[in-house]
């Protein structure tokens, strides 16, 4: 299998893992929220930050979708790397705040880790296929 193909199925699993993940956390918090790996239930309205998380991941997948559907290769390679950070963030919060050690790092580390390696591989990919400039032929004098 060749590198594009290998980046473009693990760009569109990311893709449908953050959407599944998001839509989860928009429709059903409550059941979604204990694998996001923090110890305690938000108190009083603090559920509502966990459909906020939800628009994130789901904005943050249409954006990769869109990439990758329109076949801005390289840019893709870029929104991976920086939306990793959003993953890291996670994985700091879940930390932070006393959360799961395992789920912390096998899933929000682990996911950013892999987000950051498929986009390090498209950005080797479209460095690889970049056209050089032509250089200018000489004119008659």
């Amino acid at each position: 299998m060749s590198l594009k193909k290998c980046n473009t199925v693990l760009a569109a699993a990311f893709v449908l893992f953050i959407l599944w993940f998001g839509t989860e956390f928009i429709l059903s918090p409550e059941t979604t929220a204990p694998g996001f790996g923090l110890p305690t239930w938000p108190s009083g309205d603090g559920g509502g930050f966990l459909v906020v998380k939800g628009i994130r991941d789901v904005v943050m997948a249409l954006v990769l979708g869109v990439l990758l559907v329109t076949g801005h290769r390289r840019a893709l390679g870029w929104a991976l790397l920086v939306e990793a950070l959003a993953a890291y963030g996670d994985m700091t919060t879940v930390l932070a705040h006393h959360g799961s050690l395992a789920i912390a790092l096998g899933i929000h580390c682990l996911t950013a880790t892999l987000m950051v390696f498929n986009g390090l591989l498209i950005l080797r990919e479209t460095r690889e296929t970049a056209p050089t400039p032509a250089s200018p032929t000489p004119q008659p004098a």
